[in-house]
């Protein structure tokens, strides 16, 4: 049954358009408790509304039964998709109420099982500027298949996430003053790695324990420990940005990790949550799955005060997360706040800092925003700033371990057209950077970068 499982989702990552990942923004839902059911209603004819008039703001998103609205006829909350806990994000992770995700196809497999599935194929051009930046076109991509259902007393999920993106070089596609991991045995610099061929492997179960309260347990070959945000890519706030945070390893590189168990309680209003994991981040080579180990852990703690907000705080003690800095450890601390008004306006504001142990705390700080104008026109952007003292690998350069405190401005425009079950978002986005003038030999003294894209996308 288990090798069935894969062999499908890696057919429908390799063969539908919209399969394969990364940035893959959006929600990604778990298995949560399922609401009481209202009485049958008599179908609504969505397509005679008129939503651009309609006051969302007035309404109880919190309390609206979900489930007796259907979405092709069939109860969602009943098969374990979506719950009293909307707003899941990736892993365990949680997002606002508010937030939620049109799955690309779902497909009832019988009795409260169902087949839920999402993806995008996204190809992009960038030229990053200055004289350390590079030009390139390159696809990201992502499928994702999520199995859900329930039994007597909670609720279960296996969900898988691949990608193509293996198919690029090692060293991924560019993106000025970004680092993190290796390839053809350097470390990255001013690019960005791409992801592995399974982003994530894994299964939870829920049990009730009280009213609306449920204890969970997530874990897999393949998954996402409990540290920080949710995933760039699985936030409304970042779903139209082609680039991954310069940031992204100080909030979360440990989003593809090999070897996870996360036990926690989760209600409407808060999660608490405790992971073991392996540290070491994923390796160049990317087809593979790498040997599971726990040698790292992770506790984390989620409230949403309203259906339009949510705030998170971790701690993590990583295990020599870089392959080039054996002996390394890292302990991590994360915060951050989430809003989303339910009529496309999504943002996040982020903290995270860096213990190297034995060594200094890097510092990083992001806000980011997607703000849907119209059912066509989507502005967004991001601006982080970070503390980073990788710029200079090379032990030779007198710079070398030096650390820099950069700031990129980011903000990108998309076009969206629906292809009957595909959407298409056209766009590009600019940035410019702030950095210290002893950068500007290396970097110019004002780089500025590029991209242009068309994400074609199952679901949101």
């Amino acid at each position: 049954m288990t090798f069935r499982f894969l062999a499908g989702t890696a057919l429908i990552a390799v063969a539908t358009p919209a399969a394969a990942q990364h940035a893959g923004h959006g929600a990604d839902h778990a298995a949560t408790p399922a609401p009481t059911p209202a009485p049958a209603q008599a179908p609504v004819d969505h397509s005679k509304m008129d939503h651009s008039q309609m006051d969302h703001s007035t309404m109880d998103h919190a309390g609206m039964n979900h489930a007796s609205m259907g979405h092709e006829g069939m109860d969602h909350a009943a098969m374990g998709h979506e719950g009293a806990h909307a707003g899941e994000g990736s892993g365990t992770a949680r997002l606002p109420a508010n937030e939620t995700m049109n799955h690309g196809a779902i497909v009832d497999l019988g009795g409260d099982t169902s087949l839920m599935l999402h993806g995008f194929v996204w190809p992009i051009y960038t030229d990053q500027g200055g004289p350390r930046g590079d030009d390139k076109f390159y696809v990201q991509s992502m499928g994702m298949a999520t199995v859900a259902g329930s039994f007597e007393g909670g609720r279960w999920m296996a969900r898988t996430m691949m990608s193509l993106e293996p198919a690029m070089r090692h060293d991924g596609y560019p993106n000025l003053f970004a680092t993190g991991e290796v390839a053809y045995g350097e470390p990255l610099v001013d690019r960005q790695h791409p992801h592995d061929l399974f982003m994530e492997l894994a299964g939870r179960i829920d049990l009730d324990i009280a009213e609306g309260t449920t204890a969970f347990l997530y874990g897999g070959p393949v998954g996402e420990p409990s540290i920080g945000p949710s995933g760039f890519m699985h936030r409304a706030s970042a779903r139209y940005n082609p680039e991954a945070p310069i940031t992204h390893h100080w909030f979360d590189s440990t989003h593809i990790t090999y070897g996870v168990v996360t036990a926690g309680v989760s209600a409407p209003k808060w999660q608490l949550e405790a992971s073991a994991f392996r540290g070491r981040e994923p390796d160049e080579f990317r087809w593979n799955i790498e040997t599971p180990k726990l040698d790292s852990w992770a506790v984390r703690a989620s409230f949403a005060p309203s259906p339009a907000w949510l705030l998170q705080a971790s701690y993590a003690e990583i295990e020599e997360p870089e392959a080039i800095h054996p002996g390394d450890d890292e302990h991590r601390t994360t915060a951050s706040v989430h809003y989303n008004d339910g009529k496309g306006l999504s943002a996040m504001a982020a903290f995270s800092a860096k213990n190297i142990v034995p060594g200094d705390t890097y510092t990083a700080w992001l806000g980011e925003v997607n703000w849907d104008l119209t059912d066509r026109h989507t502005l967004f952007g991001r601006v982080e700033n970070v503390k980073n003292a990788e710029f200079f690998p090379d032990h030779s350069d007198p710079l070398h371990d030096m650390p820099f405190r950069v700031t990129k401005f980011q903000a990108g425009y998309a076009f969206r057209v629906p292809l009957g079950p595909l959407n298409l978002a056209l766009g590009s986005t600019v940035a410019t950077y702030a950095k210290p003038s002893v950068l500007d030999s290396y970097y110019g003294k004002s780089p500025f970068s590029y991209t242009l894209f068309a994400r074609f996308s199952l679901g949101d």
